[in-house]
């Protein structure tokens, strides 16, 4: 079976939201131009030129057969050349992604990266969930893949868009077949994003790799309560599980960090759950929490805000207001939200920043696990 990947479409707004990037301003990154318009008329240019349910082009030839059918999921191969994706001239704290998936099953109703199935002339929203797309990951391929991406001294983000510990990693191992190569290729730079306790399985491996490179594990965790949990991210494992997780990582002297992204205004921002978390993370031996205030995309908005309706119908007022014209919620009570997260995080003595306080990788510089 012939697997591959295609075009990292999704880490252009982790870059954006890293540098708080608002309509208006510029900025210019991987097939993208920001330039004086909303995210609005971005989508509206993307769309002015796609037809609805037609592959862009190039990307037609890349989707392969159906490799496997369960529990109401699709699975199927992706064609392409390379795994690892470079970023040029992108303002984000990795200069380089790998996706080891396309579309994701954790099924997040925030998550920014729905619209990328869009390429794949998959135009309904929930297509993102169910139709998954795997990606080849050859050995000798991805070592001299790492081998190129170490010359440049930048990060190497291992989940930007999906999540590579999603349940397909259960069945392909795409994700753990990246990792061996990584762990033969010494001076890397990794960071990994998963809200997956799937990723204590390599813990002894990304020990390995720690042993020659630097590696660390950002556990997402937006809240502690469970029922909340299962309602904005209906098949990521409970919070207690990922701490758990968190834990046999640390155990194992990989460092991890606790992401609280996004923190969900009204929903998952009060004091009780970030104190909560971020205690969690600390007695599961986290070296630090980062955190970013929600980020609605087209796209995005308007599955997060038919989820709203249903579930928080209170809410859509608020939001509506919050996100009136904007991607993003207004500076002000953004800062609030932060702020109250480094107090926070003060208190209970553990290390924290805001995403867009990371470094970004437009010039080399290493990862840093201590901050």
């Amino acid at each position: 079976m012939a697997l591959g990947r295609a075009v990292v479409l999704g880490a252009a707004e982790v870059g954006a939201a890293s540098k708080g990037i608002r309509p208006g301003d510029h900025a210019l990154v991987p097939g993208f131009s920001w330039a004086g318009y909303t995210q609005h008329m971005m989508s509206y240019r993307r769309q002015s030129v796609m037809k609805p349910g037609v592959a862009a082009p190039g990307m037609a030839a890349r989707l392969g057969s159906t490799v496997d059918e369960r529990r109401g999921v699709e699975y199927r191969e992706l064609k392409s050349r390379d795994l690892l994706n470079r970023l040029n001239g992108s303002p984000m704290p990795f200069g380089w992604t790998v996706n080891p998936y396309r579309g994701c099953e954790m099924a997040c109703r925030y998550c920014y990266a729905r619209y990328t199935h869009d390429f794949l002339g998959l135009n309904d929203p929930r297509a993102f969930e169910r139709t998954i797309y795997v990606k080849d990951a050859e050995r000798g391929r991805l070592i001299a893949e790492f081998r190129r991406a170490r010359r440049s001294e930048q990060v190497i983000a291992l989940g930007t868009a999906t999540d590579p510990y999603q349940p397909a990693e259960g069945r392909f191992e795409v994700t753990r077949r990246v990792l061996e190569a990584a762990r033969e290729v010494p001076g890397l730079s990794l960071s990994i994003t998963t809200k997956s306790t799937l990723v204590a399985r390599d813990a002894e491996l990304l020990r390995q790799i720690g042993a020659s490179s630097e590696v660390a594990v950002n556990l997402s965790v937006t809240t502690a309560d469970p029922a909340l949990a299962r309602r904005l991210e209906p098949r990521a494992p409970r919070p207690d599980l990922r701490f758990a997780a968190m834990h046999a990582l640390a155990e194992a002297g990989v460092a991890s960090r606790l992401f609280i992204m996004p923190i969900l205004p009204l929903l998952t921002d009060d004091e009780p759950n970030l104190r909560a978390l971020l205690v969690a993370a600390r007695d599961a031996g986290a070296v630090g929490a980062e955190s970013n205030v929600l980020f609605l995309r087209p796209g995005t908005r308007e599955t997060f805000f038919e989820f709203l309706a249903t579930d928080f119908p209170r809410l859509v007022p608020e939001y509506s207001r919050l996100y009136a014209g904007s991607a993003y919620a207004p500076p002000e009570r953004a800062r609030e939200i932060e702020e109250r997260v480094r107090r926070l995080a003060d208190d209970v003595g553990l290390a924290t920043r805001r995403r867009a306080e990371r470094p970004d990788q437009r010039a080399p510089r290493q990862l840093n696990l201590t901050w």
